[in-house]
């Protein structure tokens, strides 16, 4: 089936009725319908507009979307109830692989520089933060040298010019509940573990998340060592570790039999990947005579050296090597066995199978690129399969109920004599008296920037007095019954407000 077929079918339209849609001559329509052309993107979009729309129940949680490219993290944790509330990617390929795939009726945003250099609220507020960003080397220098130079600490210093830097500055301005960012596993190396460990103070010691993290090879889901650090973070205390996360027994996961195509008919043909009535892979696809030759002596050469670089040649009991970003350029980590010629590459249906973006019970992942451009994206791809286990368990943790402030800092509350600090704590909204000690500055000052301060609002006095009040952008819990003379919260207020602390 053609993807414009799936589409039409989808849309409950007949061939005459997309031909009047669309303004094509029917003979076109059939053409696409089978696959021997394909229209242009406007028409899939218009036809996809005539899709019915499913009004989906309400989800448990939103998340932002950062450097998607083509959806891994995304379609890892739609299934748990997610909602993807903003999306920023600045491949346009990728953009365009993204909207064939996704629902997207919020905006894809271009260079994350962009909107976090003074348009961090262009971005919607969103429970979960997800990330898969690039490994970059930060420098360090130590908190007397900049004191010295009269620098600026924190990540503000040591991430700077990082894109890392970057999604650190969307948490520190939204303060999600919660994160999930993925990396090559070599980042806890990278830079002799300098990198990681900037890392992991800003996330903790500047940001003031409780964080953990783990490498996990994908194996376990899909028929490919595929190592990838993965870094969870909550913004209040948490049980939450990786040690619990439920990993299925990769000697009973899935071969490579289980992605490729079968070739005996039972797989309808695929243009460009596969045809003819049993569906047989392009020949495109099989190295040529000379390649694989020059593959085999390369292999040989470094057999003779002593080391392991060479083609990865695989049948379909086999777990593949991991699909890399050069795949485009000869295929040779992952060669697939022909009987009666030389090897060939995955096609990029296969890839998206690989990848676990398209399952025998999900459908056909759509793929509107050239193949040079598919290879890359998968190849740069997160697994949706794992990242849906690790969405699973880190769910709980995400959406519990929300609980009111203990009686602890209600007692702080009464006995505060550090007014500056006492009206903070109140603002702040959403901090345990277990977490204070993470966001103390000089002279036990309260930073309310870090947590996320918005703003105050009287909603009623009684008549003692007292002023009732309520916390914006946070749920009505326990605190709305705590309340501060008003007197003493009006000059708190102004004070605050002068100096920038309230916005």
């Amino acid at each position: 089936m053609s993807e414009f077929s799936e589409i039409r079918q989808r849309a409950g339209l007949t061939m005459a009725e997309a031909a009047l849609r669309t303004g094509y001559h029917e003979r076109t329509i059939y053409r696409w319908e089978n696959g021997e052309t394909r229209p242009h993107r406007a028409v899939f979009d218009l036809i996809r507009s005539c899709i019915p729309e499913i009004n989906a129940p309400d989800p448990s949680f939103t998340f932002i979307d950062l450097f998607a490219g083509i959806g891994g993290l995304r379609q890892g944790f739609e299934p748990t109830g997610g909602r993807c509330v903003f999306t920023c990617e600045r491949d346009r390929y990728c953009q365009e692989t993204y909207r064939d795939n996704y629902d997207c009726d919020h905006e894809i945003a271009g260079d994350i520089r962009e909107v976090t250099d003074g348009n961090l609220d262009r971005i919607p507020a969103h429970d979960v933060l997800l990330a898969g960003f690039p490994c970059q080397p930060f420098s360090i220098a130590g908190v007397s040298k900049k004191n010295a130079l009269n620098r600026p600490h924190g990540f503000a210093c040591d991430a700077q010019g990082t894109l890392f830097f970057d999604v650190a500055e969307i948490i520190r301005h939204h303060r999600p509940k919660a994160f999930l960012l993925e990396n090559v596993k070599n980042l806890v190396n990278h830079d002799k573990g300098r990198t990681f460990r900037v890392i992991r103070q800003i996330l903790t010691e500047e940001l003031g998340y409780h964080i953990d993290w783990k490498v996990i090879n994908a194996k376990s889901w899909v028929p490919q060592h595929r190592e990838r650090i993965f870094i969870a973070g909550f913004r209040k205390p948490s049980d939450f570790s990786f040690d619990d996360l439920t990993i299925p027994d990769p000697l009973t996961g899935p071969k490579l039999g289980a992605i490729l195509h079968p070739e005996n008919g039972s797989e309808k043909p695929e243009k460009p990947f596969t045809e003819g009535r049993q569906g047989k892979v392009s020949g495109k696809y099989t190295l040529s005579d000379h390649l694989w030759q020059y593959l085999q002596d390369y292999a040989e050469k470094h057999r003779r050296k002593g080391n392991g670089f060479g083609f990865g040649l695989f049948g379909p009991d086999d777990i593949a090597r991991t699909l890399s970003a050069r795949y485009y350029k000869d295929g040779s980590e992952i060669l697939i066995k022909q009987e009666g010629s030389g090897p060939r590459r995955l096609t990029p249906r296969e890839c998206a199978r690989l990848m676990g973006f398209e399952t025998p019970d999900s459908g056909r992942f759509h793929i509107p690129v050239s193949d040079t451009q598919a290879y890359k994206q998968f190849s740069r791809a997160s697994i949706p399969l794992l990242v849906e286990t690790i969405a699973k368990f880190m769910k709980s943790f995400i959406v519990e109920t929300e609980k009111g402030m203990n009686t602890e800092l209600t007692y702080l509350y009464r006995d505060a004599s550090n007014y500056k600090f006492f009206c903070s704590v109140i603002l702040s909204g959403d901090i345990r008296i277990s977490e204070l000690s993470n966001y103390l500055h000089e002279g036990d000052y309260f930073i309310p920037e870090r947590v996320g301060l918005k703003s105050l609002v009287p909603v009623a006095t009684n008549e003692d007095d007292h002023i009732w009040h309520e916390l914006v952008s946070t749920k009505k819990t326990d605190e709305q019954a705590n309340f501060l003379p008003v007197d003493a919260f009006k000059d708190m207020f102004v004070k605050q407000k002068s100096a920038g602390w309230i916005f």
